[in-house]
């Protein structure tokens, strides 16, 4: 289960269907979207 930040809802969230991406500066994150109101949701999780 990850866990991000949802700007519509103002609250932590589960993300559903979430997919791990890589960004251009190489840092890895978690995208998906909000389980309560459907918003697309990211997560920076870091270089490791």
């Amino acid at each position: 289960m990850v866990e991000g930040r949802c700007m519509k809802c103002k609250m932590q969230v589960e993300i559903k269907n979430a997919k791990e991406v890589t960004m251009k500066n190489g840092m890895n994150a978690m995208k998906g979207t909000c389980g309560k109101c459907s918003t697309n949701v990211f997560r920076i999780m870091g270089k490791k």
